[in-house]
């Protein structure tokens, strides 16, 4: 079982925005908080990323930045000049596939590819829970081919867009997305590595019980049989998940289970009662408390409002 890419087809909604920003100083862009994971790559020149309450951060051509909650932000050729919002700036260029922004000026050429990938904003898996920002400097010594092929790749596609190319972009920001995490997970910026999700996948024994539960979310599991499934004692497994994944096992399987729930109830035509049974609740009333304790909101009302099909099901 790949669990990180079962988490991540859970968690996604929709596609992916992208754009492409040619700007030459002075310039500077205002994104506001997004319900997506937001990145830049700076293809060309350099400039700064300016987040409230914190210093500037200078970047540089081949540098990456991704940030998992998309938090409000600005992207600018200096470290204190305005910005204009970036929802301004589409507006008055009306750009079209394959236009880039265009900020044209006397100082320094920037070249920057941006993007959202879309999460289900109440989606709470440990996995989300990632740094404010994750950056990645260009560094010739680390293993970053793959990741520079996507960013290549990705670059081409919005360049020349042809029939399609919202799905191929759509994907390669999919792949994109997995190699920085990876890429990230692997530096020497990355936080502790004894500590976190990274290292409960590092783990044999949780991983393969992380596995198991991603595998039948509807079995009824126990910790005592997930310990005898891994070949581990109930403490130890108890112990070793609830320190790497920061809960115990059984309240992993039930967030889990939710956010499966969750994805049936956006995708799919199911009733609430069959989606409460595949993932292992043998009565929809204690599933929908389960759900609105989780989500906030019970399920019938989830589905209406983060569907477009909500109006059509039952």
């Amino acid at each position: 079982m790949d669990v990180l890419a079962d988490v991540l087809s859970a968690t996604k909604i929709g596609g992916t925005v992208t754009a492409r920003v040619h700007a030459a100083g002075p310039w500077g862009i205002e994104f506001p908080r997004l319900p997506s994971a937001v990145f830049h790559h700076v293809s060309r020149g350099s400039c700064w990323l300016r987040l409230p309450g914190a210093a500037p951060l200078p970047l540089t051509a081949g540098d990456l930045v991704l940030l998992p909650a998309g938090t409000g932000h600005e992207m600018a050729g200096d470290p204190t000049g305005p910005t204009v919002r970036f929802e301004d700036v589409t507006r008055a260029q009306r750009s079209g596939p394959g236009t880039p922004i265009d900020f044209p000026g006397p100082g320094p050429r920037t070249r920057l590819v941006c993007g959202g990938y879309r999460f289900d904003t109440h989606a709470s898996h440990p996995l989300l829970s990632l740094p404010p920002v994750l950056l990645l400097r260009d560094d010739p010594s680390a293993r970053r081919h793959d990741l520079t092929e996507t960013l290549r790749m990705l670059t081409a596609e919005l360049a020349d867009p042809a029939p399609g190319s919202q799905t191929i972009t759509d994907r390669l920001v999919d792949v994109l997305f997995v190699h920085v995490l990876r890429q990230w997970e692997a530096s020497r910026d990355a936080p502790d590595r004894g500590a976190g999700w990274w290292a409960a996948l590092r783990d044999a024994e949780v991983a393969a019980a992380i596995s198991l539960i991603h595998e039948g979310p509807g079995r009824a599991w126990t910790v005592d049989a997930l310990a005898r499934e891994v070949g581990v004692s109930r403490a130890t497994l108890s112990r070793r998940f609830t320190r790497l994944v920061g809960e115990p096992p059984l309240a992993y399987l039930t967030r889990w289970r939710l956010e499966i729930a969750a994805r049936r109830l956006r995708d799919t035509k199911d009733s609430v009662t069959r989606i409460a049974n595949s993932v292992g609740y043998t009565s929809e009333f204690a599933f929908s408390r389960a759900f609105a304790r989780h989500r906030g909101t019970p399920p019938s009302r989830y589905r209406a409002t983060h569907s477009a099909l909500g109006a059509d099901r039952g």
